[in-house]
């Protein structure tokens, strides 16, 4: 194997000096690899980005239309200056992606944000066997363990009805990328009408277009807000929460659907009604499930707790050290996508 790092940490983001890209940069750099569209790790000025084909209509109204992108099937390997570099599902929202890199026999993998869950509106996980493995750590504590999806939107709809019997709407708060959609695709549409944010809709618009399929819904506004009092389900992202906006619904009950609702007076401190512990993120088990089956010899953390994953994998005699990066948690992507948002209302 090479004796230099394939990927090292720089001002500008995750760089390849062998193949001369960045990766998920946070100032503007002259090639990008990009694997998902939100906030933290799609970051507007590069002169060339290269992403997931399947993603870019998400990234064009992140970027604008004028971004340079080079769509990229996933499993198509392209060689950057001798570097083998390809694209992998990441699972954690349409068009994200796991970055693999090879040179010289050594493979390194950097995951971006990624889960383990089935979710009908992004293509699943692919485990990639490799030499070293970036990682994620946004929910990388024991506490952090996710029930089965299917029994969380359950309970999200057997909410939504009892809301309707109380004459109630549902407004459940969840992130504008991903989280939204996912949500959106396991609703019991038969219950009553769906409005969204303006934030939401925009980006289920672009998941439409690029071929996903969801329940009708509606752009929220005053008139259907009125019409539909009493029986609709708003999903609406972090932003709308406590504020003007939210008012026009009343009377009406807030749900949180978010990894965060783990942890034991989370909901409380956002004052909402009820919470749902539903992630885009890998849980505590499948994130060791996953260092494990890579076979990597070395592990480095991106972003989240990093600290207790490296201790851990340490103890276990596992190479293990941290990257410091500006990739944030869920709440503050989210809280930067809704403010740049054209359709924030």
């Amino acid at each position: 194997m090479s004796r230099d790092p394939l990927i090292i940490n720089t001002d500008c983001g995750l760089f390849c000096p062998a193949g001369g890209f960045y990766i998920d940069a946070w100032r503007p750099v002259p090639r990008n690899v990009v694997t998902h569209a939100h906030a933290d790790h799609a970051r507007a000025g590069s002169e060339l980005y290269l992403a997931a084909a399947d993603g870019v209509a998400i990234l064009k109204r992140r970027l604008g239309n004028d971004a340079a992108i080079d769509p990229v099937e996933y499993g198509k390997s392209l060689s950057l200056e001798g570097v083998r570099v390809s694209l992998h599902p990441a699972g954690h929202v349409l068009g994200s992606a796991q970055v693999r890199i090879e040179r010289a026999g050594e493979i390194w993998v950097f995951s971006g944000d990624y889960k383990l869950q089935p979710d009908p509106t992004c293509k699943p996980f692919e485990l990639i066997n490799c030499h070293t493995f970036i990682t994620e750590c946004t929910f990388g504590l024991p506490i952090f363990r996710w029930r089965e999806p299917q029994l969380v939107t359950a309970d999200i709809n057997t909410w939504w009805r009892q809301n309707q019997e109380l004459g109630r709407t549902s407004i459940l708060i969840a992130y504008s990328l991903g989280k939204a959609q996912r949500v959106m695709s396991s609703l019991d549409a038969s219950i009553g009408p769906i409005l969204l944010h303006g934030a939401v809709y925009a980006m289920v618009q672009a998941y439409r277009e690029s071929g996903i399929e969801l329940p009708d819904a509606e752009h929220a506004t005053a008139e259907n807000a009125k019409a539909n009092r009493g029986k609709a389900m708003v999903i609406a992202p972090p932003l709308a929460l406590n504020s003007p906006w939210i008012r026009k619904f009343a009377p009406f009950s807030t749900g949180i659907a978010s990894g965060w609702m783990q942890v034991r007076g989370f909901r409380r401190r956002k004052f909402a009604d009820r919470g749902f512990a539903l992630s885009d993120h890998v849980d505590w088990p499948g994130l060791l499930q996953t260092i494990e089956q890579t076979g990597a010899e070395q592990v480095i953390a991106t972003h989240g707790y990093t600290g207790p994953l490296v201790r851990y994998l340490a103890e276990r005699g596992v190479r293990a050290m941290e990257f410091e990066t500006q990739f944030s948690d869920e709440d503050e992507e989210q809280l930067a996508e809704d403010a740049a948002s054209p359709e924030s209302n």
